[in-house]
């Protein structure tokens, strides 16, 4: 019995547990917190505020996800069935949006409707057609709900895609053969199989939605996020910003447990392993397959190429004034501390997945999944739940060394690195884990039995084997990382940008067109992972 706890109980498994401390130390702070007595300024929230932060983070939350369901379903549908012109090249430039984040998307369609945007110049000069402000005001919900919608539709796409794919055509066959339509075959039969993958799309556009900040706070529209930003920063009233977040938590929580309730123990996949993927479908009538071929650049036009166009435009016109030395060092700061936290992600995913892979419980496993979960809580919530131990741990180091001291943790990068370990474990710990599940556990197991270390079986067998998802991780977690916003607002040192903060920045200081210099960076750089992306989609199931 004693061998047998030696045997599991090891430095791994040790390490993995404490890894697991750290992700889930913002949500042990905020319970702990939760016993204080609220802020000050709670009573004035509760009364004014709060019943606008549920109200509008419902209809944000429905709102959302009814549009990507339609976008992102459709589109799927389309280019997963059907065969038509341009077919190939949409079904990876549809992912395209989700390089574009969505407070940079809103920044490019107001620039884009208001009076000296390229939609009132055509009219004033082609039609002479004049308008007196904005030709569509989308600085408010519906405009929040449609600037979400068309750049976070790529979640649902994706999934849905790969879900179309790989099912059985011969069900869909049988129904044809039997007199349905295709549209009774969409909807009885491809719709209801693709169930999960619909619902786990939508769940994450859900969680998306509730870490948004930039696009409701230049929206003007209260959620839980901004409420969180409003306790903290004006209020001064940290209490009140963690009541908030306990609150925002739950909702989280509730959308993941909806989601695993809805899909059960249910199977919604064929049984035989040899079922025939489907296989696409020429419409006899040209007119048709360039319908399909209009309705999916429309979509590409309103999601990425309009937006884009905009921001190269503003960069035209702004790049001599902003594009200097320290635009440059902006830049490097930027790249350095998102590749240093996503190697710092891989390397803890890693250990994460091996210590998973030497342990015979299987407990452990689910030590390793619960770790990575810290995707699913908003951004704000985990720069609260961090800030605070650390502000804690800051004021012991400071009495130990009798002030001598400064803010050595809660005022450094430091803090910026585990919150973001925090938040995007999860991205670097699935993309490695593909690469262990295809690597098995067989050559690990020939490696240990001929006398080699687990450190050396590590080092010289499974790295080399799992390289490729390694920089696929390394890869992911960066283009995350320069992307967001409310964490690292929150957290950053005193005078510190990022691409992200400062495009925000200039952007809610009337100087639109000046950000889209950092906007463009972060969106060039974003499309590189998409096309890996595509290339792993099509590869499983082309």
């Amino acid at each position: 019995m004693a061998k047998k706890t030696t045997y599991w109980w090891n430095k791994w498994t040790a390490g993995a547990i404490v890894i697991l401390l750290l992700v889930l130390t913002p949500i042990f702070t905020i319970l702990i917190k939760l016993f204080d007595s609220p802020g000050e300024h709670w009573g004035h929230i509760v009364t004014n505020l709060l019943p606008s932060y549920f109200s509008n983070s419902l209809i944000l939350l429905l709102g959302v996800g009814l549009g990507t369901f339609i976008l992102g379903v459709s589109m799927a549908w389309f280019v997963s069935v059907y065969e038509f012109p341009g077919r190939n090249y949409f079904e990876w430039l549809l992912i395209l949006p989700l390089a574009f984040p969505s407070y940079m998307m809103a920044y490019s369609y107001v620039g884009i409707l208001e009076y000296t945007g390229p939609v009132q110049a055509f009219f004033r000069n082609n039609l002479d057609v004049y308008f007196t402000g904005p030709i569509v005001d989308i600085m408010n919900m519906p405009g929040a709900i449609f600037i979400l919608s068309i750049s976070l539709f790529p979640y649902v796409y994706v999934i849905c895609r790969a879900s179309f794919m790989k099912q059985s055509s011969e069900l869909q066959e049988a129904a044809l053969i039997l007199g349905s339509n295709r549209l009774r075959v969409f909807t009885k039969i491809a719709l209801p199989m693709a169930r999960p993958a619909v619902a786990g799309g939508i769940a994450l556009v859900g969680m998306e939605v509730l870490n948004d900040y930039g696009t409701v706070k230049y929206f003007g529209v209260d959620t839980f996020t901004s409420g969180i930003f409003r306790a903290w920063f004006s209020f001064g009233d940290i209490n009140t910003a963690i009541h908030l977040s306990a609150i925002l938590t739950l909702i989280v929580l509730f959308l993941i447990w909806l989601e695993n309730f809805q899909r059960g123990s249910r199977n919604w996949t064929s049984q035989r392993s040899s079922a025939r993927p489907t296989l696409r479908i020429v419409p006899k009538h040209r007119s048709t397959q360039w319908l399909y071929t209009g309705l999916c650049a429309v979509v590409l036009m309103i999601s990425f190429i309009m937006p884009l166009s905009q921001l190269f435009y503003w960069v035209s016109m702004t790049w001599q004034n902003v594009i200097d030395s320290e635009f440059g060092i902006l830049i490097f700061r930027s790249f350095s501390l998102a590749i240093g936290s996503s190697v710092a992600i891989a390397m803890l995913s890693i250990f994460l997945l091996y210590a998973v892979r030497l342990s015979p419980l299987r407990w452990t496993r689910h030590i390793a999944r619960t770790a990575s979960m810290g995707y699913a809580i908003p951004g704000a919530v985990i720069a609260v739940g961090v800030m605070i131990p650390m502000m804690e741990l800051d004021r012991f180091i400071s009495w130990l060394s009798a002030d001598s001291i400064g803010m050595i943790l809660s005022g450094s990068l430091f803090i910026l690195v585990i919150a973001y370990i925090v938040r995007f474990m999860a991205v670097g710990y699935n993309a490695i884990d593909a690469g262990f599940q295809k690597t098995g556990a067989s050559v690990n197991e020939v490696a240990r039995s001929l006398g080699a270390s687990p450190i050396r079986t590590l080092w010289k067998i499974d790295l080399p084997l799992i390289r490729n998802s390694i920089a696929a991780a390394i890869l992911l977690a960066f283009v995350d990382i320069l992307k967001e916003l409310p964490l690292t607002l929150i957290l950053r040192p005193f005078n510190f940008n990022t691409l992200a903060t400062k495009a925000f920045d200039m952007a809610t200081n009337e100087m639109i067109a000046e950000s889209a210099n950092a906007s463009l960076v972060v969106v060039l750089t974003g499309i590189i992972p998409i096309i890996l992306l595509n290339s792993v989609i099509r590869g499983k199931y082309d």
